[in-house]
């Protein structure tokens, strides 16, 4: 077999796998918008391709008298935008400090984060719900961001960190020279170059909480206070309440506005992920 050959095989194989992996991950996703089309709650007798489509399953959860879709919707939007702003502009100022400046402590703090990093949230549930409750935050909306805060600093630290070192501290020099100071610097000078790290982090951050139901079902008591996954599972979860299509229906809705961002932020990511992947 010649070189031509063995690069045929190569890119066939290449392609082989790509299309594998692709019908891994697109068939559960169509199954998912088959079955909020299908009639009826089971989702045993529902079908990739509905034969009687049907709209009532999104209508349902349009009907403020009959379901709290929209309630719940608004109530992980509200988290989710909200988590979205505090990180940006905590895990922004952290970066900042650890990429330009030197201090004590700067090593041990970077490498705490990184062991931070390394335990997830939920493996802190019991602790998380402690202090929730120590401090009254327990089944509030702002205890939830808090947490979710907390969560994402350690990685989008480390992240933009990664990326803002890529940026020369001679323009900070020079504007030093001019006058500058250092929130001048960082505000109209870094953040600006940042743009494509800061659209990263803006949608990790986002995405976290929007799709979360470990910790919100754990903080979250009161079903005025539920996010989308919590209030979802309910509908499923509670006697008589398998009402599966239109779970199915809801999960669907969930991606739109994870949608909007990430094609909001699509010519942001490549640059933004490469740059703060590599230099630590």
């Amino acid at each position: 077999m010649n070189i031509k050959q063995q690069k045929f095989v190569r890119l066939t194989l290449s392609y082989l796998f790509i299309l594998i992996m692709f019908a891994v991950i697109l068939y559960p996703v169509l199954w998912i918008v088959g079955s909020s089309f299908n009639p009826g709650q089971s989702l045993s007798g529902s079908s990739i391709i509905p034969q009687n489509a049907t709209l009532k399953h999104y209508q349902y959860l349009f009907d403020l008298e009959q379901s709290d879709y929209l309630h719940w919707y608004w109530n992980s939007l509200k988290v989710s935008l909200s988590t979205m702003l505090l990180t940006v502009i905590l895990v922004s100022f952290t970066a900042y400090s650890f990429s330009r400046y030197r201090f004590v402590g700067r090593k041990n703090g970077l490498l705490t984060f990184l062991i931070l990093q390394m335990i997830p949230n939920f493996a802190a549930l019991i602790a998380i719900f402690v202090l929730a409750l120590l401090t009254g935050l327990l089944d509030s909306h702002l205890g939830l961001i808090l947490v979710y805060v907390g969560g994402q600093i350690p990685m989008n630290t480390w992240l933009m960190k990664g990326y803002l070192d890529t940026i020369p501290k001679e323009l900070d020099e020079s504007a030093k020279i001019d006058g500058a100071g250092h929130i001048r610097i960082f505000v109209q000078i870094v953040m600006p170059l940042a743009k494509p790290i800061i659209a990263v982090v803006a949608l990790f951050s986002f995405i976290a909480p929007f799709a979360d139901f470990i910790i919100a079902s754990i903080l979250l008591r009161s079903e005025e206070n539920y996010t989308l996954a919590v209030g979802l599972y309910d509908m499923v979860a509670k006697q008589f309440g398998a009402e599966f299509t239109t779970f199915a229906a809801g999960s669907v809705l969930i991606a739109i506005p994870i949608a909007i961002l990430f094609l909001s932020f699509q010519r942001y990511f490549v640059s933004g992920l490469t740059a703060g992947g590599t230099k630590g």
